[in-house]
């Protein structure tokens, strides 16, 4: 299947399950945005979770990862489900006191090929800062992929963003943001904390 057609197919998932949203949300980049996609609500059903997870495994296979790691919370289900196809071990980063770190893993072997896998990625930050972890452990960073690539290219990565859909979804400064000025409450339904 060409990926045109299983973008087609992520997008009927992605709207028979709620996961597209409309409001006015705070991603968590600091930006805000009238729709947010929650993958959650997508990844909830294990059939669309592997789907989705097989197919990111066969466009990540020719980097030749050793190992996934994701960031908590967003990223667990579809980079296990993406290890899983790989038949690779799965690690994550969580944050602790702020930053993201391997708090529940030791060190991965020095010289380990890892791909990050996200469930959204808007700038590319969470991916960034969770690839480090594993770069100042001595790894090397064979890529990053996603459900959703909502970046419009402008990822602040180091090569390209694997997706399997790509989204073009207004995002806003805070001090230039339509929806504040319209008084829409703000929702933040990501996992990073960041201030209203």
């Amino acid at each position: 299947m060409g990926k045109g057609a299983f973008e087609e197919e992520v997008k009927a998932m992605l709207e028979e399950t709620g996961a597209m949203l409309e409001g006015h949300f705070l991603l968590a980049s600091g930006l805000h945005s009238p729709r947010y996609v929650q993958c959650a609500l997508l990844l909830r059903y294990p059939r669309h979770a592997r789907r989705c997870g097989k197919r990111l495994a066969e466009m990540l296979s020719d980097l030749r990862p050793e190992l996934v790691v994701s960031p908590a919370l967003g990223g667990l289900i579809i980079g296990h489900e993406v290890a899983s196809h790989l038949d690779v071990p799965f690690l994550f980063c969580e944050r602790v006191d702020g930053r993201m770190a391997l708090k529940r893993f030791p060190a991965p072997p020095r010289g380990s090929r890892f791909a990050v896998v996200e469930d959204v990625i808007t700038t590319g930050l969470s991916t960034h800062e969770t690839a480090q972890v594993l770069i100042e452990a001595g790894c090397t960073w064979v890529g990053s992929s996603c459900v959703v690539d909502r970046s419009g290219g402008k990822a602040s990565l180091p090569h390209e963003v694997i997706s399997l859909i790509e989204m073009d979804i207004p995002t806003y400064d805070p001090e230039d943001c339509p929806l504040c000025r319209q008084g829409l409450p703000l929702s933040r339904p990501g996992t990073r904390q960041s201030s209203l």
